[in-house]
């Protein structure tokens, strides 16, 4: 069986542009319909987040449809500690979105050395709407970024400015000043980029699309 670690936000907050601290996490059905599609394709999914924190679910992603899933996934109640993980015992790893990873994934070192790991081994790395700001901190000790080159999709600017809120930066921006390729679709459209093994999904409605198509990788 093939093994993937999936790794959350653990933040609850965001400082925005002005100052001003939004409540924020993971995005519900981002880490639930992720985790159902790639076990349903037999692939073994471990949750991980910084510090083995408990991660917070954003409030915004709850209309009715992933509340009783985001309470019943007894993953999100014990996630395993991302300094405790071992590269090798996992075939891919995946970083779903939310604003969460803005906030704390964009920074961690940890996850940037796990990062440069699955990547230099050839194991699939994956990342949806927000979660390709944790592939930001996947910068070598030379300066250069492991994902330079790559063709990746990610929440854009104007899905930004239509949903409202005013982020600190942009995710985009980031990743293209690094050396990234930027490569997305019509604003809230299924849009999912492959680039060797590399993953991305551009939000939340391309969540489906985007574990699928790992799960085809790793079949």
């Amino acid at each position: 069986m093939k093994k993937l670690l999936m790794v959350v936000s653990a933040a609850d907050s965001l400082t925005l542009a002005d100052g001003s601290s939004h409540p924020t996490g993971f995005w519900a059905e981002e880490v639930v319909e992720s985790v159902r599609v790639l076990r349903e394709a037999g692939v073994e999914v471990t949750l991980a987040t910084p510090g083995g924190v408990v991660p917070t679910v954003d409030k915004a992603s709850l209309d009715g449809t992933f509340d009783d899933a985001v309470a019943s996934l007894e993953d999100l109640r014990s996630p395993v500690s991302l300094s405790d993980v071992d590269a090798g015992s996992f075939n891919a790893v995946y970083l779903p979105g939310g604003h969460g990873p803005m906030a704390d994934l964009a920074f961690d070192k940890t996850l940037g050395a796990l990062l440069a790991d699955f990547h230099d081994n050839g194991k699939v790395v994956a990342a949806l709407c927000h979660g390709p700001a944790g592939l930001l901190s996947a910068v070598r000790a030379d300066g250069t970024f492991v994902f330079a080159g790559k063709e990746i999709a990610v929440f854009t600017d104007e899905e930004e400015r239509q949903g409202g809120l005013n982020v600190p930066y942009s995710v985009a921006e980031r990743l293209t000043s690094l050396g990234a390729r930027l490569s997305g679709g019509e604003p809230w459209s299924s849009t999912v980029v492959v680039d060797g093994t590399l993953v991305t999904g551009q939000n939340p409605q391309s969540t489906v699309a985007t574990a699928a198509r790992v799960a085809g990788l790793l079949a």
